[in-house]
C-alpha cells in the first residue's frame, strides 16, 4: 500500500511548481514507528537528531520529521514531511539551505516548547538560532 500521492506542488522557497511532488498523506493506521517503516518504502527517512550535538528532533513516536532528496530536469529537490499523531504535512524545497531552515524551525519549536531535548542556550526566536543548531547532525546520514 502506497501512502504517497504524486501531484503538482509548489516549492516553499522558489514557489515554482514541480510536476511530480511526492506528497505523504495522513497516517492513522498505527503509530509513528509504523509511519517510519511505511515511508522508508517510499524513499523517505525519519531524521532522529538535529544540530552538531545531535539533539532530539521531534517527540517520538508522536511527532517525527522526515526528509528525502530527489531531482527533476531543473535540479535537486529536498522534501520534508512532519508527522504529528497521524496528521502529515509535506513540503518541498529547491535549495538545500531552505530545507535545512525548515527542519531547524521544526526542531526549534520542539526544543523551545520542551517537547524534545535541545541546546541549553537556545534563543527564544528561531531567527536568532546559531548555525551549529541549524544543520544536520554529522553522526547521522540518510
Amino acid at each position: 500500500m502506497s501512502i504517497t500521492t504524486l501531484m503538482p506542488v509548489a516549492t516553499q522557497d522558489t514557489k515554482e511548481v514541480i510536476t511530480h511532488g511526492q506528497i505523504l498523506g495522513n497516517y492513522h493506521e498505527g503509530d509513528g514507528y509504523d509511519w517510519r517503516e511505511a515511508i522508508e518504502a517510499e524513499g523517505w527517512a525519519v531524521i532522529p537528531n538535529w544540530g552538531i550535538e545531535g539533539w532530539d528532533l521531534g517527540q517520538w513516536p508522536y511527532v517525527m520529521v522526515a526528509g528525502t532528496r530527489t531531482a527533476d530536469e531543473n535540479g535537486p529537490l529536498w522534501g520534508m514531511a512532519t508527522y504529528c499523531e497521524g496528521d502529515v504535512s509535506t513540503t518541498w524545497y529547491r535549495d538545500q539551505k531552505a530545507h535545512w531552515a525548515a527542519v531547524t524551525a521544526q526542531a526549534h519549536f520542539s526544543w523551545v516548547n520542551g517537547q524534545a531535548h535541545g541546546p541549553k542556550d537556545l534563543p527564544e526566536r528561531v531567527e536568532d538560532i546559531p548555525v551549529q543548531y541549524s544543520q544536520p547532525y554529522p553522526g547521522w546520514l540518510a
